[in-house]
């Protein structure tokens, strides 16, 4: 018989989790306002809120934080760090950063002013905010195909480089630069092709605009390219990696996500006068150039992270877990946006719960349900995090309502998907019963989603 895939690791240490009541789980969550990034960790039996800086990290990763180099000024850690940013992506120069918001804080404060516009395939919300917040405009240039949640298409994260080249053709005094998130997160986890960022690096030049990679999961997205699109079959990830990078002016990197590392963040570019501007808002705002926000045991295992999950084996394990509960929720004939991305399942609540109007956040109130159900912590990527219009102040309803459940790299077994594949199939299978959502109290101007309090709505 042929030989089933298992994971390409051992596990060398646990941590213990709680079951839960539900009853417990009533009372908690009305203590958190019913938002679930205010649970305590200890509430919670399966935490996929995000992926960010949740993983396990490796034996090599643990060795390195024992060497690394705490020095203030000239780090051998950073310059380790450096070496291995540059071989996998041909940049020259790096500034270290606590973690993704960071580096866009540091890049941003230097390229954005207000009244700007800066096109992308949909901004995340961290994106979005940093932009709103100075005055700007995101436009999301993402292709329309993306809305449609049970689409196949390999490739459903990508530039829609007709309206990206409208926005051009009528803005380019206003678009300092170009912004392509890969993978897609707010399309669903969903890849770009390599033909598209050739494509988006063709009209870049041909408006003498630089490119910024948002590139939290670069690593999956170039897997995407490895097993989805024709001539790649053969590429190691790392060389794929290279391509990507070949059509960009610079990145920035959460790398809790595939640095496979608990906190740090970088910029990367190829331009000299990018890193001038932008040091000059790293030091007051993060530290000094050699360590940015991180400490010297962090760049070490950065630089070890970026190396082993630019491997096959690391990269492959990661997506294949998640595939292993995409298939189950397809046994069970629940929708999400389909193909399953890399790092996580993305449920289409306005498909499960058709009797809640959006104005009642329909997302929100099924994360809230499976947490009910199961313990299981989702996170609502839908018309909360969508925020209100800068202009306007009314809702955007125009995008998608999703519950996103993160996969932590290398912490869970699929008995702890099954477990999250019934919780969602228990909720589905009642899903009539559940009548109304939720409302706002409280918010704040911008990412309202990790403070919001909400109340439920009984009457």
């Amino acid at each position: 018989m042929e030989i089933p895939f298992a994971e390409a690791y051992r596990i060398k240490m646990v941590e213990p989790l709680r079951k839960s009541t539900r009853e417990e789980r009533e009372k908690w969550l009305k203590d958190a306002n019913y938002n679930l990034f205010g649970l305590k960790s200890e509430q919670v039996y399966i935490d996929c809120l995000t992926d960010s800086g949740t993983g396990a990290m490796s034996d090599r990763q643990w060795a390195a934080m024992m060497t690394g180099d705490e020095a203030y000024a000239g780090s051998k850690s950073f310059f380790e760090l450096k070496e291995t940013i540059g071989r996998l992506t041909g940049f020259e120069y790096v500034i270290p950063t606590h973690q993704g918001r960071a580096a866009e804080n540091v890049l941003f404060s230097h390229l954005v002013k207000a009244g700007d516009i800066i096109p992308g395939n949909s901004h995340f919300d961290t994106t979005k905010g940093h932009i709103e917040f100075r005055k700007a405009t995101a436009l999301d240039c993402t292709i329309d195909a993306a809305k449609d949640t049970q689409l196949e298409l390999p490739f459903k994260g990508e530039v829609d480089c007709a309206k990206l080249e409208k926005a051009l053709a009528e803005h380019a005094e206003k678009i300092p630069f170009i912004i392509v998130t890969v993978t897609n997160n707010t399309a669903g986890g969903q890849p770009v092709s390599m033909k598209n960022l050739r494509d988006v690096r063709a009209i870049a030049d041909k408006y003498g605009k630089r490119i910024v990679f948002d590139s939290a999961r670069f690593v999956e997205n170039a897997y995407f390219i490895k097993t989805r699109e024709e001539g790649y079959a053969d590429k190691t990830i790392k060389e794929i990696v290279k391509e990507m990078y070949s059509y960009a002016d610079g990145m920035t990197m959460s790398s809790k996500k595939d640095g496979l590392v608990n906190m740090g963040g970088f910029i990367a570019t190829r331009h000299e006068d990018w890193y001038e501007g932008a040091k000059r808002f790293c030091i007051p705002f993060e530290g000094f150039l050699t360590y940015g926000g991180m400490n010297g045991r962090d760049m070490a295992a950065l630089a070890v992270g970026l190396d082993e999950n630019t491997e096959l084996e690391t990269i492959e394990t990661r997506i294949k877990q998640v595939q292993y509960l995409a298939a189950k929720l397809d046994e069970y004939g629940i929708p999400y946006q389909r193909p399953v991305g890399g790092h996580a399942i993305f449920v289409d609540a306005s498909k499960v719960l058709t009797n809640i109007p959006k104005e009642e956040f329909p997302a929100q109130t099924l994360a809230l349900e499976v947490y009910l159900e199961a313990g299981v912590r989702g996170c609502e990527i839908g018309y909360i995090l969508a925020d209100r219009d800068p202009v306007t102040r009314e809702n955007r309803f125009g995008g998608l309502d999703l519950v996103r459940f993160c996969i932590a790299r290398r912490s869970y077994t699929n008995n702890h998907m099954d477990v999250i594949a019934a919780a969602l199939k228990n909720v589905y299978d009642r899903r009539h019963e559940i009548k109304r959502g939720v409302k706002i109290v409280w918010e704040t101007e911008l990412m309202r989603h990790f403070t919001v309090k909400l109340e439920r709505i009984t009457e």
